[in-house]
């Protein structure tokens, strides 16, 4: 593919991503991950910069597969998630793809993101924004989330934080 192609499949997965998040579409969502994706979204450190091993680390979400993500799903699904009742809605905006680097197939892919978010109970919205950092690789409906990190620039939650939320 060239670098033009690549960018707009990598865009385009972003923006279904997205799309699936706001229509809480969880099994459209789930087929973008490879199984053995990893999803993180570090904590920061005090001199400001997001920590890097969630082994000894602080990390606000942490999956090693896509197993964790499938969990968050079935927990949102099963009512088991209190702090997800009712589901606040959400609106994505992803900005900024670029495709940062190829190694083989894999694409290494950035981007800015806002989440709008309005929870019902309190009545109140608020936006988390940030950048993802994300490696794309082949998958069998094209590419696929091999992993996915997002910085989350103002980490001052209000009231909780989960994986629909960025």
């Amino acid at each position: 593919m060239s670098a033009l192609e690549d960018r707009l499949a990598a865009a385009d997965l972003l923006y279904r991503e997205a799309h699936f998040l706001d229509t809480a579409r969880w099994d459209d969502w789930l087929a973008l991950y490879c199984e053995d994706a990893v999803f993180r979204v570090p904590a920061w450190r005090a001199d400001g910069t997001p920590t890097a091993d969630p082994g000894s680390e602080v990390a606000l979400i942490h999956h090693a597969a896509r197993a964790g993500l499938e969990d968050r799903v079935w927990r949102l699904r099963s009512g088991l998630s209190a702090a997800s009742g009712p589901l606040p809605r959400v609106s994505h905006g992803i900005t900024g793809v670029i495709v940062a680097g190829r190694h083989g197939a894999t694409l290494e892919v950035h981007a800015q993101w806002t989440c709008h978010v309005y929870e019902l109970r309190q009545r109140t919205q608020h936006v988390f924004f940030g950048r993802y950092e994300m490696l794309l690789r082949p998958g069998p409906a094209g590419l696929a989330i091999a992993a996915k990190t997002v910085i989350l620039m103002n980490d001052r939650i209000p009231s909780f934080i989960d994986f629909y939320c960025v």
